[in-house]
């Protein structure tokens, strides 16, 4: 055997015993929730409404499944006037701000398009979480990007709400869906500012696009009206298909090996959402910034 191919073949059986020893060390149930109390008056119908409805609980649920070396702090949060969310040092941080523009911005109405205004809440509440959870996934299981870690968090979130039951899958991508092309119209007024081609993240159609394309490619039955209603260029459905199998296949040889599979199928047979019919209450007063509040533990079941 010629030295550089012995040397080449020691490091992987050296790479495999580690990888087999990391996975071993790694847990499920890493997920730990607080609600953190607002500051801000105005968050304070947000906190109860979501701690009433265990909105952190059940993505600590949906979540359970992962194997992690370590464990994820999952914290609902006064951000100081951010409409954000965002992952560093082990935590999730959602901010009431982020809520309250979804709460405000939602339709009096089923759209046209047939996206119920709860949706249009839970959609991207589910799809956000699940983004940040995806930069989780990367740094803690040393995860290869190849491109944007955004896109790359874009696409493990849609991958993962594909992976519902049919109503529910739709009913988060729809709701997602909303969400950034409302966001396109409210920044559409200067579209060729550098800033906005210069961010990490791809702009607001870019990103629907890219996710609608993903549903597609996973169910083009389930999403067929992308097609038919002129949501997804034609050009671009006529590949989705290819764009789905591509991150499948990258989440069944990069993710799986960390997902306890039994658990993952009770939490796939359960439905997560409240009902379509169910009304979201008349948002809060505009709210104004406070100061950061110590998280308050959620006791765990």
């Amino acid at each position: 055997m010629k030295p550089a191919l012995a040397i080449a073949l020691a490091g992987l059986v050296l790479f495999s015993a580690t990888a087999k020893t990391a996975s071993a060390a790694s847990k499920t149930n890493q997920v730990s929730i607080y609600y953190v109390p607002p500051k801000n008056p105005a968050h304070q119908p947000i906190y109860e409404r979501l701690k009433e409805r265990r909105a952190l609980e059940k993505l600590q649920e949906i979540l359970s499944p992962f194997r992690l070396p370590s464990g994820l702090k999952l914290s609902l949060a006064d951000c100081n006037g951010e409409a954000d969310a965002f992952y560093g040092n082990g935590a999730i941080t959602i901010c009431y701000e982020y809520i309250y523009e979804l709460w405000k911005n939602r339709p009096a109405a089923t759209t046209a398009a047939g996206i119920a205004p709860i949706d249009t809440i839970v959609g991207p509440f589910f799809d956000t979480s699940l983004h940040e959870f995806g930069h989780a996934l990367i740094e803690l299981l040393n995860l290869p990007v190849l491109g944007r870690e955004e896109d790359a968090a874009d696409q493990l979130a849609a991958f993962i709400e594909l992976q519902f039951g049919p109503a529910e899958a739709r009913r988060l991508i729809m709701g997602t869906l909303y969400a950034y092309v409302l966001e396109a119209k409210k920044t559409g007024a200067a579209p060729q500012s550098p800033e906005v081609f210069a961010k990490e993240h791809g702009t607001p159609l870019q990103r629907a696009y890219n996710i609608g394309c993903i549903a597609y490619g996973a169910d083009p039955k389930l999403f067929a009206d992308f097609v038919t209603n002129k949501y997804l260029p034609e050009k671009r459905a006529a590949i989705c298909k290819e764009e789905y199998e591509q991150i499948q296949e990258a989440f069944e040889a990069l993710v799986e090996p960390h997902i306890d599979h039994a658990l993952a199928d009770k939490v796939l047979d359960k439905s997560w959402l409240p009902h379509p019919a169910a009304q979201p209450p008349h948002p809060p007063a505009a709210a104004q910034p406070g100061p950061p509040a110590a998280p308050q533990p959620v006791k765990q079941q």
